[in-house]
């Protein structure tokens, strides 16, 4: 009586030793009980397919196929495995020169789509070249490459003193480590220091005045002067386009060919300022003191102060022959006394504005809403042409 050891096809294990009598389907019948499978053909360990009972000896191991190819069992425990050591493997990396050893589950399991990942979950699938002991080499700086091995081999970002933190950010970037980089980017924003939006004093002002030329332009757009004394300055021709200057104390201020176009200038003293060709385009100066402010340039520069919000302001005394105060809000402004001879008023809101003892002299008002506006004790007649379109 002959004996051999049945196998699954491609499996070396769970083997079923059995009698040989009979016919080969009378051994494919006991294979199937066996083995538990609907066996169909049987091979030997070189694969070769046996069809005929006679061609097997005593102790032969056999593979019991369901009608599928040979498997050689020896090529499936290698893949297995390697399957098995594939992220259990050491191997070092030369990152610029600096040798780091590790193992292959560190660069692979904690962040799975990182390139990193990529080269090293299979062996030499990227074709990575090593130097002459066998090291991965990687063209990358060494002092940041070192917390970003230590992050994926316990999930902490440590970083030692004297290491550039944004130079860490550019490797984890470089080697497609999102969460490391959204937490080094976190990391280097709280480390900023808080942006400084006090205002600027007076004393660092005079500082960069000291160091101007008087005619040139010192650019001073979107600036914070909120609050600041900057009375009785020197601050021709300086662009505060924007800046914010409320509540600001400007009085006897020179601001000669100044930009306030778009400044905050609400709740602001500018009283004795002279204003001589300004432009205060689109400015805020709601509730501002300007009275006894010069407008009037000798050279005929007119002030430009078109569209300005002028609600509640009080130039009263103030000169401003020839001034551009185009569908502006004067609304419950005080321009008691002002001269206004030749000013642009056309589509200004007046209502309830006090323009008494105003010269309105050859001033365009038309379209200007003069509801409720006060025109008593006016220095000269105010003719209907001047208001009526």
């Amino acid at each position: 009586m002959r004996r051999v050891t049945l196998f699954v096809n491609g499996t070396p294990k769970n083997g079923k030793v059995v009698a040989v009598y009979g016919t080969l389907p009378d051994l494919l019948s006991v294979a199937s009980s066996k083995l538990g499978i609907k066996a169909c053909c049987l091979y030997n360990g070189r694969g070769g397919l046996i069809d005929d009972i006679a061609l097997i000896r005593d102790d032969d191991v056999l593979y019991v196929s369901e009608g599928d190819p040979f498997i050689d069992p020896q090529n499936e425990v290698k893949v297995a495995s390697e399957r098995q050591g594939a992220h259990t493997d050491w191997l070092t990396l030369n990152i610029g020169g600096r040798l780091f050893t590790t193992t292959r589950s560190t660069l692979v399991s904690k962040e799975p789509e990182s390139m990193l990942a990529h080269m090293f979950r299979e062996k030499d699938v990227w074709g990575n070249k090593q130097d002459e002991h066998g090291a991965y080499l990687i063209d990358r700086s060494p002092e940041y490459f070192e917390p970003i091995l230590n992050y994926l081999r316990h999930g902490q970002l440590i970083i030692n003193e004297g290491i550039n933190v944004r130079g860490v950010l550019e490797e984890a970037r470089f080697f497609g480590i999102e969460k490391l980089a959204e937490q080094l980017e976190v990391t280097i924003k709280n480390s900023q220091p808080p942006e400084d939006h006090s205002p600027i004093s007076r004393k660092e002002f005079v500082r960069f005045l000291m160091a101007t030329p008087t005619k040139s332009e010192l650019r001073c757009q979107g600036l914070n002067f909120s609050g600041g004394d900057l009375s009785r300055l020197d601050l021709r021709y300086i662009n505060f386009k924007m800046a914010n200057l409320s509540r600001c104390n400007l009085s006897h201020a020179n601001l000669c060919c100044s930009n306030l176009e778009r400044a905050d200038l609400s709740g602001a003293i500018l009283d004795g300022a002279n204003l001589q060709g300004v432009k205060m385009l689109c400015s805020n100066a709601e509730g501002a003191s300007l009275k006894g402010c010069n407008f009037e340039d000798p050279s005929g520069l007119k002030a430009n102060l078109e569209g300005a919000n002028l609600k509640g302001v009080d130039m009263e005394g103030s000169q401003m022959t020839g001034i551009n105060l185009r569908v502006a809000t004067l609304k419950n402004a005080k321009l008691k006394n002002c001269n206004l001879r030749g000013a642009t008023l056309a589509g200004t809101d007046l209502e309830n504005c006090d323009l008494s003892g105003c010269d309105l002299q050859e001033a365009n008002l038309r379209g200007s809403n003069v509801k409720g506006a006060i025109f008593e004790e006016m220095l000269t007649p105010l003719h209907m042409s001047q208001s009526v379109r």
